[in-house]
């Protein structure tokens, strides 16, 4: 089972910004894709952003494009972020980071991703 460690969430009011972190265990070979989704309570989980293992393809949700940016560690560690900018209230969510062997685009579905982290908490305040 691959653990995932996220960090980074907390209260921030509207406007502001926060960034996550997740780090995956190391490997040798191809680095894990990985992603970000978010649950509101009564909602399903949804998708936010990915990044393929050379962190050179991203895609995003419509609602954070231009706002969110994922990235990766340039090391051989499989650590993932997701700068978020202009953070709105209906942002908050709980923030749940997600890796796979596989990448692509239309690969934005929950099970799409074969491996969890705990998720953290992000609340903006209006």
């Amino acid at each position: 089972q691959v653990q995932l460690v996220e960090s980074g969430g907390g209260l921030v009011q509207a406007g502001g910004s926060l960034r996550l972190s997740c780090s995956a265990p190391e490997r040798t070979g191809t680095k894990y894709a990985m992603g970000w989704f978010r649950q509101t309570p009564g909602n399903e989980r949804e998708f936010v952003a990915a990044v393929n293992g050379r962190g050179d393809s991203a895609m995003y949700a419509d609602l954070v494009e231009g706002r969110f940016t994922i990235s990766r560690d340039s090391s051989a560690k499989n650590t993932a972020y997701l700068q978020m900018n202009d953070l709105k209230p209906e942002d908050t969510a709980v923030y749940y980071c997600a890796a796979d062997d596989w990448y692509g685009k239309g690969r934005t579905r929950e099970t799409d991703f074969g491996f969890w982290g705990q998720g953290t908490q992000v609340t903006v305040s209006s």
